[in-house]
């Protein structure tokens, strides 16, 4: 079965700043967050480094053929890493640019330079753009002149959005101004929320709009593997908008602190409540047709030592 994984987070380094408060890598995959040690990271990735390499290793022994890499303002900027990460291993990552949302903040000027930011990240042979929306202190409106942008290069947005209503509706807007736009909505519509039915609905407003189910084992951290609840969310998002609307995605690496990288997606390969189908469309076959992947990678299953 092809996998690929629809939401993933690569970094060099933590160092940034997020509403005044630090964000920084410490060591043995521990980070300070917002005041408080996390451990942000496996502790054996002692340097704080999320690289390429590491997930390449283990995107080969969970047998993930490619990997979507998005970014998240509490990781910092990360456009000239993914950049390099893209054109060395192009037929295994598909990244995404991520433009300074705080120029929206700023006035009209601010504004035409989120679009020119946008408009370089294009150049440079970015193919989506991430935005962690739900940080997003301005409307969700004010990206109508990018999405135009995006729409009209072809370029993917995958946007996360707020876990409660207020992002929703303008987000719709945004979707039926610019119907051609591929628009990703991430984190499987912050699926243990009130509000998430509304966000996997946004699918209906576009043939084009598809769900990625980034961190839903962080979203079940609770319930822990094997997440009956997760794979009730995704028969119930199934039956609202269709399985050809969703795609897997793991978070990785900040959901691997708790669990292994395999079992991310495993607790979907072993569920009795969906069918074979709906597991190749889920797990990789909508993601492949989704971003354009082409020639993927054939993982065989290396046994492991302990077995």
């Amino acid at each position: 079965m092809t996998i690929i994984d629809a939401h993933s987070h690569l970094w060099l380094r933590q160092d940034t700043e997020v509403d005044g408060k630090r964000i920084k890598t410490l060591h043995n995959g521990r980070s300070l967050f917002m005041g408080e040690e996390v451990q942000m990271l496996p502790p054996f990735m002692t340097d704080g480094k999320n690289t390429a390499e590491v997930f390449l290793s283990n995107m080969d022994y969970a047998q993930v053929a490619a990997a979507v890499v998005v970014q998240e303002i509490i990781d910092g900027e990360q456009n000239d890493y993914l950049a390099e990460v893209q054109q060395r291993f192009p037929s295994r990552f598909f990244t995404m640019g991520m433009p300074d949302m705080k120029l929206l903040s700023q006035g009209h000027e601010g504004e035409q330079r989120f679009l020119e930011e946008t408009r370089l990240l294009i150049k440079r042979g970015f193919r989506g753009i991430a935005l962690p929306g739900h940080r997003l202190t301005e409307p969700v409106l004010k990206l109508v002149p990018m999405a135009r942008l995006l729409e009209e290069h072809g370029i993917i947005l995958d946007m996360c959005l707020d876990d409660n209503a207020r992002q929703i509706a303008e987000m719709a807007e945004v979707i039926q101004e610019c119907p051609r736009l591929k628009v990703a909505i991430g984190h499987f519509g912050m699926a243990t929320t009130p509000t998430w039915k509304n966000q996997i609905l946004l699918a209906r407003e576009s043939e084009n709009v598809s769900i990625e189910a980034g961190g839903i084992t962080w979203l079940y951290h609770h319930e822990f593997y094997p997440y009956p609840s997760a794979i009730r969310s995704i028969r119930e998002a199934a039956d609202m908008v269709g399985m050809d609307r969703l795609m897997w995605g793991s978070d990785y690496p900040r959901t691997i602190t708790a669990i292994t990288y395999r079992m991310s997606h495993d607790f979907v390969l072993k569920s009795t409540a969906l069918t074979q189908q709906e597991k190749q469309l889920f797990l990789g076959e909508n993601a492949r047709s989704f971003y354009g992947f082409r020639e993927l990678a054939e993982l065989p299953y290396i046994r492991n030592m302990s077995e």
